[in-house]
């Protein structure tokens, strides 16, 4: 079985964001960048799948700058067998990326395309779905555990009810949520062999597919500060302020 693991290069979650000080986007220049929490857990499974020998490679693809290579470097770090790097500086949309992926499914073949289940910085959580679309390939969704089972997929999702798990067959998408697994981190030796590990970068235009903008970003605003707690000095306090003040209890 081929895996195939898109992966997307975002301020790193530790980071706290800043706006730009004209309003028009995030501050991006000389922040900590690195691999959606999502995504590396996605080539984290794909790693322990091609581990326990159901897969026999594993394939990651990335949208974006040059400076994405190195978020392919450390995912090749953690296992995956090559990198494939499709250039552009533009900002793209879900739709542009599902098609983007789409293209490359029809080169690649995989038999298994692993997701985030979203970015951390625009949180849309479309593009699984609509590469499953239009692909016409089966889907599931925020999967919380993933196995194989003879020539069908089984796939464990949390639900309102509690769990749910699906099978289906092949090819397919699956989209991962935090409680798949918890990603490994990169060693020393496997970081230096990851610099032997083919990675393959050509311009976004090679994929033929035509960046659409279906929304412009208008500007970016901080939440506005909280303001600082209080103490109260007994629960009778607490609930006049309850009822006066928050005009929370009736």
């Amino acid at each position: 079985m081929k895996l195939l693991v898109a992966v997307k290069r975002v301020v790193d979650y530790n980071v706290r964001i800043r706006v730009k000080s004209d309003g028009s986007d995030v501050e991006l220049a000389n922040v900590k960048m690195g691999i959606n929490p999502f995504c590396e857990i996605a080539v984290e499974q794909g790693v322990r799948l091609r581990e326990a020998g159901v897969a026999s490679e594993l394939v990651v693809v990335t949208l974006g700058p040059e400076a994405a290579a190195e978020q392919l470097r450390h995912a090749l770090a953690l296992g995956a067998d090559r990198a494939l790097h499709y250039v552009t500086d533009e900002r793209l949309e879900p739709l542009t990326v599902a098609r983007a992926l789409q293209g490359i499914c029809e080169r690649e073949r995989p038999d298994l395309v692993l997701l985030g289940k979203q970015s951390i910085d625009s949180d849309n959580n479309q593009v699984g779905q609509m590469l499953a679309a239009l692909s016409d390939w089966p889907l599931a969704t925020f999967a919380s555990a993933i196995a194989l089972d003879g020539e069908e997929l089984r796939v464990t999702r949390e639900v309102d009810g509690g769990l749910e798990t699906l099978a289906m067959g092949l090819p397919a998408v699956v989209t991962v949520d935090l409680r798949l697994n918890e990603p490994r981190f990169a060693s020393l030796p496997n970081i230096m062999k990851a610099k032997r590990k083919p990675l393959e970068s050509q311009p976004f235009s090679a994929l033929a597919i035509a960046p659409t903008d279906h929304h412009r970003l208008l500007g970016v605003m901080a939440p506005p500060p909280r303001r600082a707690g209080i103490r109260v000095g007994s629960v009778d306090e607490l609930v006049d302020k309850l009822k006066h003040e928050a005009k929370v209890l009736g």
